[in-house]
């Protein structure tokens, strides 16, 4: 292995890139990020780390705005998400001035999954060692975007990344209304998988919020530990009072007592 992992441009002979799956790794040692899509909102949770009393906690979002109505998480290293953050943040602008109007956050997630492919090829360089959650409306309809170290892109009803993004992706999967919990299992067609896509049944906006919440609840120390940014069309975007998610937890909680009484 150590003489295909020293260049970037270089398989394995069985094909592997391994400085892509070393990023792709580094994406998995980074903080949980959790996107739900509802039936007119896009929920994104990250689990925030504990920090330093002196430390101004708003220099550590892991939400954050690219244009005025697309906004992106991450899971991974911070300091390459900033760079590619604010390239992204230049594109936008660069397209507004170019077609004189907003660009699409299918533009923007092909944009940046471009960017990401372009340095999976390239000597010198390195993969950029994050995965990113792109959110927005396009048509009026709420989208919900992943791209990841190696420059792919995906559409998802509901998605987790990060350090604990596989059993926080299966508790999805139980508990999105309308989704099988053995899908991910299934060798599936592409028709096939259609047809389930029309049973997915979409949230509103405080299912959506509540499931996002429980999700990341197995996973973090104390409620503190959540964030919650609510994406509404036109509007900006909301973060959650602490006071607000903790309620929530109060009634998760109620609700898992009830269950257990029964």
């Amino acid at each position: 292995m150590s003489r295909y992992d020293r260049a970037i441009t270089v398989f394995s002979p069985d094909g592997h890139l391994f400085q892509v799956e070393y990023a792709m790794n580094a994406v998995k040692r980074g903080t949980t990020v959790v996107g739900i899509k509802g039936e007119n909102v896009v929920v994104l949770g990250v689990e925030k780390k504990a920090t330093p009393k002196l430390q101004d906690t708003r220099t550590l979002r892991k939400i954050v705005q690219i244009d005025d109505h697309i906004f992106l998480a991450f899971a991974g290293l911070s300091a390459d998400a900033r760079v590619l953050i604010n390239r992204a943040r230049v594109e936008c602008q660069s397209y507004r001035l170019t077609f004189d109007e907003r660009p699409s956050v299918m533009y923007i997630t092909k944009w940046i999954a471009s960017k990401q492919q372009s340095y999976t090829q390239s000597g010198g360089v390195r993969p950029y060692g994050i995965t990113t959650f792109i959110v927005g409306f396009e048509d009026g309809e709420p989208k919900l975007y992943e791209t990841d170290p190696a420059g792919t892109y995906s559409e998802w009803v509901a998605n987790s990344c990060g350090r604990h993004g596989e059993p926080v992706k299966k508790f999805l999967v139980q508990k999105y209304p309308g989704v099988k919990e053995d899908e991910d299992d299934k060798d599936e067609s592409s028709s096939e998988t259609d047809e389930e896509e029309e049973d997915v049944e979409p949230l509103d906006e405080d299912g959506a919020v509540k499931l996002a919440v429980q999700a990341l609840l197995d996973v973090v120390e104390s409620p503190k530990n959540i964030e919650i940014a609510i994406v509404h069309q036109e509007q900006p975007l909301l973060y959650l009072e602490q006071e607000e998610i903790e309620a929530i937890v109060t009634q998760i909680e109620a609700e898992q007592a009830a269950e257990k009484e029964q």
